[in-house]
C-alpha cells in the first residue's frame, strides 16, 4: 500500500475530516492534502508516529465500537 493510502486510511479511522486531522496533528492543510493526493510523499516515520498517537489516545473510531476484551 502506498503511503498516501495509508495516511487516508489512518485519517478515516479517526472519523476526522482533513481539516480536523490537520488541526489535531498541527500539520498545514495543504501539506496533508498534497500527501493524500500524492503530490508529495509523507515520511514513513511520520505515519508510524501518527498511528501510535491515535492508538495511544484511542482516537480510532473502529476501536471505540469494538467490544472490550478482558
Amino acid at each position: 500500500m502506498e503511503a498516501r493510502e495509508e495516511l487516508r486510511k489512518l485519517r478515516e479511522s479517526t472519523g476526522m475530516n482533513r481539516k480536523e486531522f490537520c488541526e489535531y496533528f498541527e500539520i498545514p492543510y495543504m501539506t496533508e492534502t498534497d500527501w493524500e493526493l500524492g503530490n508529495r510523499r509523507v515520511p514513513q516515520y511520520l505515519l508510524r508516529l501518527m498511528a501510535y498517537k491515535i492508538q495511544m489516545e484511542k482516537l480510532s473510531v473502529r476501536n471505540e465500537n469494538a467490544p472490550e476484551q478482558k
